[in-house]
């Protein structure tokens, strides 16, 4: 495992990269230092980058917030998140367990994550009991200090009426300009814990790195490495989709690892981190910079 203070030295190993957004490439509300720098640096030395995210709504606009924070379109190929890879799910039914699922929907989220199934032919319950399956794609991440007891009364509903439930963001949460904010996984892992039947779509499933690979454009030789915050999400991710990784440590395990912006905690700290998770990126770095 290396530590390393920037990215540049990676960038001369792979020819393509799976770089995850919310934890690396900014924090909900801005882009962190140097991030659009180090995507510019990877297009300049013709590097393929595909951005990958647990966002629960559909790619295009996961690609117009980052518009939005001044990260244009030019500085990658191509954006995949989960809430793409279940409206394509939905629309497509290849997946027996989709193909099974009973309309109408009922949707748990904020209104701004409809475009998940908004233009599907899906007719949609008002409540639980008239629903055939439950869209969950989270509380809404723009609301802190929202906790799961806040939901459980809907779960048990949900629940109740024997709604499958499809998860459109596996976080348990994440840090939103700099205040962590509950996620669609959390009600998700609550479900399940109700007895509910739980089916996700985004990291770690090695599907989604597949559909990435995918967009990457590369072939089957080529040296392919994924970039996140999350030992949950995006290092095991990538470990399940058997391609190296680099783990960023200023997103979501910073408080926990004792991080201060911008520098790495000691080698033993983050040794006992990964140990713990079972894991074993490449690489380590206080954050996405050049």
């Amino acid at each position: 495992m290396r530590l390393l203070d920037g990215f540049a030295s990676l960038a001369e190993v792979y020819d393509g990269f799976i770089v995850d957004l919310w934890g690396v490439v900014h924090d909900g509300v801005s882009p962190y230092p140097g991030a659009a720098e180090a995507l510019s640096r990877l297009k300049q030395m013709r590097r393929r980058v595909v951005l990958l995210s647990n966002a629960p709504r559909r790619a295009e606009a996961a690609r117009a917030a980052m518009r939005a924070m001044g990260i244009g379109d030019e500085l990658y190929d191509a954006i995949l998140t989960s809430g793409e890879a279940v409206h394509q799910a939905l629309r497509d039914r290849t997946d027996p367990w989709f193909a099974r699922l009973p309309p109408p929907l009922y949707h748990l989220g904020p209104a701004r994550d409809r475009n998940v199934f908004d233009t599907l032919a899906l007719a949609e319950a008002a409540e639980p009991e008239g629903a055939g399956f439950v869209l969950n794609t989270g509380p809404d991440d723009h609301l802190a200090g929202q906790t799961i007891d806040e939901f459980l009364p809907i779960l048990r509903r949900c629940r109740a009426a024997g709604l499958p439930m499809i998860c459109a963001n596996p976080d348990l949460e994440v840090v939103r300009g700099g205040v962590r904010v509950l996620c669609a996984g959390a009600l998700a892992e609550a479900y399940a814990e109700l007895g509910g039947d739980v089916r996700a779509l985004g990291k770690p499933d090695p599907a989604i790195y597949r559909m990435a690979m995918g967009l990457l454009g590369l072939g089957p030789r080529a040296r392919v490495l994924g970039v996140g915050d999350s030992l949950r999400t995006d290092i095991a991710g990538a470990k399940a989709a058997g391609i190296d990784s680099a783990w960023v440590v200023g997103g979501i395990h910073a408080a926990e690892l004792g991080a201060q912006p911008g520098s790495l905690p000691s080698r033993p700290v983050l040794e006992n981190a990964l140990i713990r998770a079972g894991l074993s990126p490449v690489a380590v770095l206080p954050a996405f910079r050049w």
